[in-house]
């Protein structure tokens, strides 16, 4: 069953035409019935990221919350894990954070955590869109049952110790130069003030949020300004974290990337030595390189793939229970440790890793050689393209040059009209004539 407002990661849309100041008061309205369970005082914490229309949503969901009869704790600027994490933290019923992550500022989004912290179900969102479109009149708080709301102001702090203790005691920071992009996002103070606690010399890029410049050539989806600082200052690692800072890219003390795909290559190996691993693996999507399977594979780990979308990592990792998993894209999650991806916490990880082996980030972090992979996007504007017979046609044949040696995915993004054409294999020519073939089919039937 299709949903009408809910995505792979929550609400989300252009800010003011889609996510509107009524959509917000709906949905907090919604959500809130919808978690109005037992007779105590019920209550909410909201967060977000640094963008201007996080005002206008914050407002509106507030309004929304409390005339329904739930209190709200407004934590301002916070990334989504530490909202997660606030949320069992504080006892909350539900909790919100307003972002729309990596996206520009001129769009927003509204993610809901249940009061375990873990994003919804596709069936509570269900619930939660059939109150949308109800009548919410009747449903509505007495005059005296109306919902109060109070900003809390010591919840950077404890999201600061939070980070700290996922690092044994002993271990500490000291002795490496860190540069750190915090994409004019939602971790601009808790990250900085984190890595200089645990020890380290730091040097902070993307920490001027003014309502517009998140993700603005800063931050994990664009690399280059943290890239040149490295390199410049010749610091040992760089850190990059994007807009609520779920998610996180790092860069060795060359300059080079290191996506989410060798992380957790890094951690998998860690982990299996110190035998932290709850099951013989991790759990990633259909977007992770082959070359990471074959390097778990050669540890005698297993890799478990899932659709694209860390809700949907999480979900396989809870019912089956590994406690690591993630996307190429960054979202790493440490479930001894956290709900959701936490770019911080997945960064301090890899740090005492580094701190441990006394070796430079890019030995560390180059476990194995990527399979030539290619990714191309196609936007369209209406319909679905991926049916038309010439794309199926396309596809079947790309498939077939592939064979054995290499693998085609193909999906519609949750969060754009963009459909997503990605290939790989041993040989790079034939990936990218395959994946070129399919985005001409796409895009003439998308025309």
């Amino acid at each position: 069953m299709s949903r009408k407002y809910f995505g792979t990661d929550g609400v989300r849309g252009r800010a003011n035409v889609v996510i509107t100041p009524e959509l917000a008061l709906k949905v907090g309205q919604a959500a809130g019935l919808a978690f109005m369970r037992g007779d105590h005082r019920h209550r909410v914490v909201i967060g977000k990221d640094t963008r201007l229309s996080g005002y206008m949503i914050e407002t509106a969901l507030v309004a929304g919350f409390t005339s329904v009869g739930m209190d709200v704790m407004l934590l301002g600027p916070m990334p989504t894990p530490a909202v997660a994490m606030l949320t069992r933290s504080m006892r909350a019923d539900l909790g919100v954070m307003i972002s729309a992550s990596h996206n520009p500022f001129e769009d927003n989004g509204i993610k809901l955590f249940g009061p375990d912290g873990f994003k919804l179900s596709d069936e509570v969102e269900h619930e939660i869109e059939a109150l949308i479109d109800g009548a919410m009149t009747k449903h509505l708080a007495g005059a005296r049952d109306l919902g109060r709301a109070k900003r809390i102001e010591s919840v950077h702090a404890r999201y600061i110790e939070f980070a700290k203790r996922t690092l044994p005691r002993h271990v500490t920071l000291e002795g490496l130069r860190v540069v750190v992009d915090c994409a004019n996002g939602a971790a601009y103070r808790v990250a900085p003030e984190t890595l200089w606690e645990l020890g380290a010399e730091v040097i902070a890029i993307g920490v001027e949020p003014d309502g517009f410049n998140i993700n603005d050539d800063v931050g994990s989806t664009a690399p280059n300004a943290l890239i040149n600082k490295v390199r410049e200052l010749r610091a040992d690692v760089g850190i990059a974290l994007d807009g609520d800072a779920d998610r996180v890219l790092i860069v060795d003390e060359k300059g080079q990337k290191v996506d989410g795909d060798q992380l957790m290559a890094v951690v998998a190996r860690s982990w299996k030595e110190d035998e932290r691993l709850t099951q013989p693996g991790l759990v990633a999507t259909i977007m992770s390189n082959l070359g990471l399977e074959r390097f778990l594979g050669g540890l005698g780990l297993n890799l478990a793939r899932t659709a694209v979308g860390d809700r949907y990592v999480l979900e396989h990792m809870r019912e089956h229970g590994y406690n690591l998993g993630g996307e190429q894209s960054g979202h790493i999650i440490m479930s001894d440790y956290a709900t959701t991806g936490d770019g911080l916490v997945a960064a301090l990880q890899l740090l005492s890793v580094i701190k441990r082996q006394e070796r430079p980030v890019s030995e560390v972090c180059h476990c194995f050689d990527p399979l030539p992979q290619i990714l191309k996007n196609v936007r369209y504007r209406s319909g679905e393209p991926l049916r038309a017979d010439s794309v199926v046609t396309a596809i079947a044949h790309a498939e077939a040059r592939l064979g054995n040696s290499g693998r085609l995915v193909i999906r519609p993004s949750g969060t754009e009209p963009v459909i997503r054409v990605m290939a790989e294999g041993d040989d790079r020519a034939l990936v990218n004539e395959v994946v070129d073939e399919v985005v001409d089919a796409v895009t003439r039937a998308a025309a």
